[in-house]
């Protein structure tokens, strides 16, 4: 039940964002909003106010705007040969048509952008001490079995001298997962230990990767930082981020990491159920990070997608022309039909997944 109302939550949050940013540029330009769904029809209660429907449907895995005049797969003949209205869409310069396109993702990635910077604000910022003082301990890791604790400062790992934390880590991934012996300060005494480290390993391309841990962590104070400084903190991490999923994304589109990889609903319903369990602040940090995924792979120039349509408004742009309207709606079908066998790939692929 926490898996499933944390997927609608976390999902319903983000659609309305990215949803809202729609709707608030159109209305800007006088576009007309037919309605403001959060879910997929069919629709289950609403209120029509001005020209637009307000609802909530019963599918909740999502959401969308239906703006008069924007070119869809359920647009009819009839429409997509009659004038556009001033109200619609299509009657509107190619600038705010853009505009209004790109608010959806913009506001996605603004919502990641304010989550890390309101953390900042809370949080503050770790700084970490210098030196090999251990700030904490990871449980059920072999550094708590031997007795390590908060405080004591290892002084040398197998007779060679430790200064600082970088040294230790060094020594302890050295040794390979070997048994190895740390001095250590505790107050007025000192005395050894003897450890060995649980290895562990991951996948980097293509390589595993062998990590020997003994679970410490490095100790550190907290500094509050001002809003601007926030700010500015939060643009770097974003934009970190964004680059990340973009250098993934890559790697699938190349083959360089395999589309089996890639979370689909399942996958992303697990995390947020996981996220939830955790508490608040790991399930909204999740939020942020898909929010971040969701406007990054919006803008792939995709037909349905939103970056199909800058896409088409870009080589508008280019010819200073419209493309066909009927072109437009016969790549637009194809490209729902692609994607939705793409959608059953990533599905099937969870669920084999979470068997497993």
């Amino acid at each position: 039940m926490i898996t499933l109302l944390s997927t609608v939550f976390v999902l319903g949050v983000l659609v309305f964002i990215h949803e809202l940013g729609h709707f608030l540029c159109a209305k800007l330009f006088h576009i007309r909003v037919e309605r403001f769904s959060l879910g997929y029809p069919p629709r289950m209660i609403g209120k029509k106010v001005g020209d637009t429907d307000y609802c909530l449907s019963w599918i909740p895995f999502g959401g969308y705007v239906k703006i008069t005049g924007m070119i869809d797969e359920s647009m009819d003949t009839d429409t997509l040969e009659a004038a556009p209205k001033p109200w619609e869409f299509r009657a509107h310069p190619w600038i705010q048509r853009m505009l209004v396109i790109f608010a959806g993702p913009f506001m996605n990635i603004f919502f990641t952008f304010a989550v890390i910077w309101a953390a900042g604000m809370i949080s503050g910022e770790a700084v970490y001490n210098e030196g090999s003082v251990v700030g904490s301990l990871v449980e059920n890791l072999p550094a708590v079995e031997a007795g390590l604790l908060p405080g004591d400062k290892i002084t040398s790992i197998n007779e060679q001298p430790v200064t600082t934390w970088d040294d230790m880590t060094r020594l302890i991934r050295s040794s390979g997962g070997e048994t190895i012996d740390i001095n250590v300060v505790r107050a007025d005494s000192a005395f050894q230990l003897t450890i060995t480290p649980l290895v562990h390993e991951q996948e980097q391309d293509g390589q595993t990767v062998r990590w020997p841990q003994i679970g410490i962590e490095r100790d550190f104070t907290i500094r509050h930082i001002n809003p601007v400084e926030s700010a500015g903190r939060s643009i770097k991490a974003t934009w970190a981020l964004g680059r990340f999923i973009v250098e993934a994304v890559v790697k699938l589109v190349t083959g360089k990491e395999s589309i089996k990889n890639l979370a689909g609903p399942v996958g992303i319903a697990k995390m947020a159920g996981d996220s939830a369990r955790a508490g608040w602040a790991t399930l909204i940090s999740f939020m942020a990070l898909l929010s971040l995924n969701l406007a990054i792979l919006n803008l792939m120039p995709i037909p349905v997608l939103d970056g199909g349509h800058m896409f088409f408004l870009t080589i508008e742009g280019i010819i200073r022309r419209d493309i066909p309207l009927k072109v437009k709606m016969i790549i637009q079908q194809v490209g729902m039909a692609v994607l939705l066998v793409f959608m059953i790939f990533v599905i099937y692929n969870d669920v084999i997944r979470v068997f497993k």
